[in-house]
């Protein structure tokens, strides 16, 4: 079985409300936080797959169409590779926030199909987010959990950004396999 690390998007791989973009709604609005390419790039390195995973309700609120989400994810892709860097595939929930949908997270549906999809082994896979949801949906998909911030009790690792938490997510996954 295949090992893969799921990647929030908002927060952990681009800006969002920041000083020079609230909300990501076209790709000229797309800024990779600093050292997210050499991130994914360690991280394929080790892993089979690096997949996003991210709620995008403002589709769903009719902030933009899901045709300009394909444009923005499609260019963070094309981006990432320029830099050596390959994500596999981009899903999202479109829906709005209190929908009640099974693919929002911290619902688990989205990492669970891609595991599926992938033949992905999700205990030894990791999700990566920057808020409780991305931890409880990881946890419930049964990957481990690891959070970008301050603190998060659920989560099994804390640190400030993703570059800085790759070496503790590839130890750890290294770890597992030789225990």
């Amino acid at each position: 079985m295949n090992k893969a690390v799921f990647l929030d998007r908002d927060g952990v791989i681009n800006e969002v409300l920041s000083d020079r973009v609230k909300f990501v709604n076209k790709p000229e609005e797309f800024y990779f936080l600093p050292g997210v390419p050499e991130a994914i790039k360690k991280l394929n390195a080790f892993f089979d797959y690096i997949f996003v995973v991210t709620n995008q309700g403002g589709v769903g609120l009719g902030f933009m169409k899901e045709s300009q989400l394909i444009k923005i994810h499609d260019h963070m892709i094309a981006q990432l590779k320029i830099e050596g860097a390959i994500i596999h595939e981009a899903v999202y929930c479109p829906h709005k926030p209190k929908a009640g949908c099974a693919c929002r997270k911290p619902n688990s549906k989205l990492i669970v199909d891609l595991g599926k999809k992938y033949n992905i082994d999700l205990a030894q896979s990791y999700m990566v987010g920057d808020t409780d949801t991305d931890i409880i949906a990881g946890k419930k998909a049964g990957t481990k959990g690891v959070f970008l911030g301050k603190s998060d009790p659920l989560a099994d690792a804390v640190y400030p950004d993703l570059l800085s938490a790759v070496d503790w997510i590839i130890e750890d996954a290294t770890s597992k396999q030789e225990g």
